[in-house]
Parts: structure tokens; C-alpha cells; sequence
């Protein structure tokens, strides 16, 4: 599950369920006629392919998800640092931090997430 890519209009149809779920099919097709222009035929086409991956489900006329938003992004960032820096975290940080400037209050933010996963 961990290989689940999404395109950009994939993401924003994404978010849209993340955003409203649990919601009808037939609410999802409107916000989805509403925020990206598609027919239903659209919505529903997206909708089979991300549940296949495993991210939604319908049952009953009602979308809800199988993998959170903030799972998602926990997913795809692992495998971001595992395809670009070998899985490795502090070679991401190094990168990262070698061409922006961390404020104060960002590099605290850190350490207690750091701390707290030493706890």
C-alpha cells in the first residue's frame, strides 16, 4: 500500500473526500462538478481507480476512507526520504536545511518532536 501515487487532480479529488467525508456519491459528484469541472461519469472512473489502490471505499452510496489524509502524507513522505536519500532522515534534514534557514521556533518544533519520539 505503501506505493500509492497520486497526480495532481487525483490529490485535490482526494482531498475533497478527506475533507467532506463520509459523504453520498451524489454529494461527491457535486462538489466535484463544483471544484474541478467533471461529470459524473469522472467522478465515479477516479473514484473506482483510488479505491482499487486501496484509499476509499463506497459502500452503500457513502465514500469514506481507508487510508487518512495524514496517513497518506506520513506514506508518501517515507517513501520520498526512501527513493531520494536512501531512507535516510538526517541526509533529508541535512539537504533541507542546507538551502532554507530554520527559524527559531522551527528547529524547537523539532526537538520535541525528537523528544518525544525518544519517549
Amino acid at each position: 500500500m505503501n506505493d500509492i501515487k497520486l497526480g495532481p487532480i487525483e490529490t485535490r479529488f482526494a482531498e475533497i473526500i478527506w475533507a467532506n467525508e463520509p459523504l453520498t456519491t451524489n454529494q461527491l459528484t457535486k462538489l466535484c462538478a463544483e471544484a474541478l469541472e467533471w461529470k459524473r461519469t469522472t467522478t465515479y472512473t477516479v473514484l473506482k481507480k483510488l479505491s482499487e489502490k486501496g484509499l476509499f471505499k463506497t459502500e452503500n452510496s457513502v465514500v469514506t476512507s481507508l487510508i487518512s489524509k495524514a496517513e497518506f502524507e506520513g506514506m508518501q513522505s517515507e517513501q520520498f526520504v526512501a527513493e531520494t536519500f536512501r531512507g535516510s532522515l538526517p541526509a533529508f534534514l541535512t539537504a533541507f536545511g542546507s538551502r532554507k534557514k530554520l527559524s527559531d521556533a522551527e528547529i524547537d518544533e523539532l526537538q520535541k518532536i525528537i523528544d518525544a519520539m525518544r519517549g
